[in-house]
């Protein structure tokens, strides 16, 4: 009945062409990624705690206070983080009355609603996040939480450009989907291996002395050894794939999905070779993240690729000749 009534509701808005669908998801992908960009800002400036409170940025205040405990910097960082969820959470509103307004297909609405439902998610993760203390692992749990919002954007965003009275076309057979779904699978590790060499290194988020933030104990060197063979890993699968995928002959859009996240994982592989031997510098980890939420979006839209769907076009039947 609350479905039919907000149907009801929806009805009374302007139809949106799919132009203006696809804006709405691509506004949705970039909101996703740019959340992850920010709290990367808000770790390495130190500046996790800068909102010690939630969701009030203070006890009594929704916005920053003027106390001498927390510099104003901090708390500019974090509560510019915040705001950004409200465009998040604008963005994923948008894509459900759009989509919901034409009535697009169940797979495009499942996605939709995806969006507003995980980032009220990321919100309840953050705030268990910041009462924590940044505790390394809950940190590390909303970045992971975070990708994986921008890997729904990412397939949400391909979708919705398919139409929705076209027919399934499978590009690639099972076998070459399957070690698609397990290149994602070994890209989780990296990002998992990251998030902990992250809690294990110089930037905690928060520099309080009194409340220190604590950190991973296991050596720095091993970890960032484990997330390299993770990487080296995820490439040599997703180097087998292209083979796999130019073998077969697909589509020169498929290919040059493949090309594209190629050349966007060895310059994330490049990009983190010099953080570790610079010595971790704070702007090389927001472009670290940043490269991340490139390359997992870039995974997923190949991955939707793979099972699309296309208009055929009918030609008409020839009339006989008399």
């Amino acid at each position: 009945m609350l479905y039919r009534a907000f149907l009801r509701l929806v009805d009374r808005l302007p139809r949106p062409t799919l132009r203006a669908q696809r804006l709405i998801a691509l506004a949705v992908l970039a909101s996703q990624a740019g959340i992850c960009v920010t709290g990367a800002v808000v770790r390495v400036t130190a500046s996790g705690l800068g909102c010690p409170s939630w969701p009030e940025c203070f006890p009594g205040s929704f916005t920053p206070v003027g106390v001498s405990e927390v510099p104003v910097l901090h708390q500019a960082v974090e509560f510019g983080n915040r705001l950004l969820s409200f465009a998040v959470v604008l963005c994923a509103a948008l894509i459900v009355l759009a989509v919901t307004r034409v009535r697009r297909r169940r797979e495009v609405l499942v996605y939709a609603w995806l969006m507003p439902g995980g980032t009220v998610l990321q919100a309840v993760i953050g705030g268990i996040t910041v009462r924590a203390g940044l505790l390394w692992w809950t940190v590390s749990l909303h970045l992971l939480a975070s990708m994986l919002m921008v890997w729904l954007a990412a397939v949400l965003y391909a979708k919705v450009g398919e139409p929705d009275d076209g027919v399934e076309v499978v590009q690639a057979p099972a076998p070459l989907r399957w070690l698609t779904g397990l290149t994602a699978l070994a890209m989780a590790g990296v990002l998992m291996a990251g998030t902990m060499v992250t809690g294990a290194g110089p930037h905690a988020g928060d520099k309080s002395i009194t409340r220190p933030v604590r950190r991973l104990e296991v050596d720095i060197t091993t970890l960032v050894h484990l997330h390299a063979e993770l990487l080296v890993a995820y490439l040599a699968l997703l180097i087998g794939l292209a083979f796999g995928l130019l073998a077969i002959g697909v589509s020169r859009a498929v290919r040059m999905r493949v090309f594209v996240l190629l050349g966007l994982v060895l310059a994330q592989a490049l990009l983190g070779l010099v953080q570790y031997l610079t010595h971790v510098p704070a702007v090389l980890v927001v472009f670290h993240v940043g490269g991340a939420t490139v390359c997992i979006a870039g995974t997923a839209v190949l991955w939707a690729a793979l099972r699309s769907r296309e208009k055929i076009e009918t030609v008409a039947p020839v009339g006989e000749p008399a």
